[in-house]
């Protein structure tokens, strides 16, 4: 018996000495990143139950030369795609909805009328809540798709236009007004903000509240995410940290106004730890059924090594260059350079950002080599 227990204690600390050494290095990388010289600030969150991991790392300063730290929250961005996708499952749950119904089911006529003309045939009664979830139906993007007179499309605007707030039937109408759609539904793939706009105008529409209510009723609050919330249109359950700044190049993003044109596709902040909240409850049956998560999971090809569900991203590192780990995530990422995955492989989940327009390659890459870390000691121990 005391042998047994001896032996015991002796794994317990190898499996310690080991995650402490890995900590280390992924320190070391986190670091790197952060000496880009186009990176202000970054964050990065690693959570696994089964390898007893819980790291959470923040660098950088803001402009008035403060350092940041792990209370600070950042822009999700396209991450929220996730949480509206989540809704729209849990309604599907209630028996609100389905994943084949047509849109028009849940829109007003001022919103479906001419909403999808392609071609002189109008599509718009034949796009189905999965078309949108899975940027399949064919709407063009109003953030950073073409104009057809060659105006300037929101991207530019939230520059160009930085003081203005923008409400979401005001994107639908300027996709409508401005833009064309792309393909027949169910045809192609286009990843488009206006889809999720739509989603989130039905999530209100079936249950009577705001997006940002239901968002906190249902995952802020049960999740203890008490430093997440919508951004410009509500606030954190507890007081928070002052948001980290998030760059396009050399220009600062996260106050200006106009950044309230993502809502529904990308309008949340959050911490690290806050995102891994969320997406270990996804992944543990704790939001939804598994067989519900299973479904969000049809995979249409997005482009190399990467695939789209409903709300939902799965990267293949091995598919995106040879030489990276032999591992897939699961998640979502957003054009700040943030990200928030799960590698079932490896029983890992990271979230963070770069918070740098730039650097969204990067954050592939930092979790790419954390995850070849991981994976390389997992392989040594077995």
């Amino acid at each position: 018996m005391v042998l047994f227990i001896a032996l015991g204690f002796f794994l317990q600390c190898s499996n310690k000495n080991n995650n402490e050494r890995i900590e280390l290095k992924t320190e070391k990388l986190f670091k790197e990143e952060i000496n880009k010289n186009d990176i202000h600030n970054a964050f990065l969150s690693v959570y696994s139950p089964s390898l007893s991991i819980e790291w959470n790392f923040a660098g950088g300063t803001f402009q008035s030369g403060e350092t940041v730290s792990t209370d600070n929250p950042f822009l999700t961005a396209s991450i929220g795609k996730t949480f509206t996708a989540t809704t729209i499952a849990q309604l599907v749950e209630q028996g609100s909805l389905k994943f084949d119904d047509p849109i028009n089911m849940y829109l007003p006529d001022s919103i479906m009328q001419g909403l999808h003309v392609y071609n002189g045939v109008d599509y718009s009664d034949e796009i189905t809540i999965a078309h949108l979830l899975q940027h399949t139906s064919g709407l063009p993007d109003y953030f950073e798709g073409e104009t057809i007179d060659g105006s300037a499309n929101m991207m530019e605007l939230l520059f160009n236009e930085p003081d203005r707030f923008w409400q979401p039937i005001e994107t639908i109408e300027f996709a409508k007004t401005k833009m064309q759609p792309l393909f027949a539904p169910g045809t192609g793939f286009n990843y488009t903000d206006t889809e999720y706009v739509l989603l989130g105008l039905i999530i209100e529409k079936l249950s009577g509240t705001n997006l940002h209510s239901y968002f906190e009723k249902h995952f802020f609050k049960p999740l203890g995410m008490t430093h997440t919330w919508m951004y410009m249109r509500s606030e954190p359950l507890e007081n928070t940290s002052k948001l980290a700044e998030a760059f396009a190049g050399d220009f600062e993003v996260s106050t200006i106004t106009s950044l309230s044109a993502d809502w529904a596709g990308g309008g949340l902040v959050s911490t690290g730890s806050g995102l891994i909240k969320f997406q270990h409850a996804l992944f543990s049956g704790k939001i939804i059924s598994a067989e519900t998560l299973e479904t969000m999971q049809n995979w249409v090809p997005e482009t190399r090594g990467m695939e789209y569900g409903f709300g939902l991203r799965k990267v293949a590192f091995r598919k995106l260059f040879p030489t990276l780990p032999d591992v897939t995530i699961i998640g979502h990422s957003g054009s700040t350079g943030s990200f928030m995955f799960y590698c079932p492989e490896l029983d890992v989940y990271l979230a963070g950002t770069l918070n740098q327009t730039e650097e969204v390659k990067g954050s592939l890459v930092i979790m790419a080599k954390v995850l070849a870390l991981i994976q390389k000691t997992k392989r040594s121990k077995s």
